[in-house]
């Protein structure tokens, strides 16, 4: 299964609903505050990975989490959007609902 976002946000549109520069979108890619792929040769990002109107913050860790375990950003990607069996849903809507911890436990779990 691939997994899909409800809306792939471009670089520009997070300029314009995160009220900051493309550079400082770069920055938040780079230190893992967001996850973006490139879909048609175009970097986006899941709208799913912001809340009112910035980064989710419990999206950070585990997204450094799993390149610490050797995940590509493609493969991270897939995983966060993607039903896990573990979590019941899939692990971006557990972070959603505060379920970072148990994300975690399972992302863990899974570079062994």
């Amino acid at each position: 299964m691939t997994a899909d976002s409800s809306r792939w946000l471009t670089v520009p549109d997070l300029v314009e609903l995160l009220g900051v520069s493309p550079g400082r979108i770069h920055r938040l890619l780079e230190d893992h505050s967001l996850l973006g792929v490139r879909r048609d040769k175009v970097l986006v990002v899941p709208e799913e990975f912001l809340r009112d109107g910035e980064p989710l913050h419990e999206l950070r860790g585990t997204l450094i989490l799993l390149a610490d375990n050797g995940f590509s950003d493609d493969e991270a990607m897939e995983w966060m959007l993607s039903v896990d069996d573990m979590l019941g849903t899939s692990p971006i809507d557990a972070l959603r609902q505060g379920r970072k911890a148990e994300v975690r436990r399972v992302a863990q779990a899974m570079a062994f």
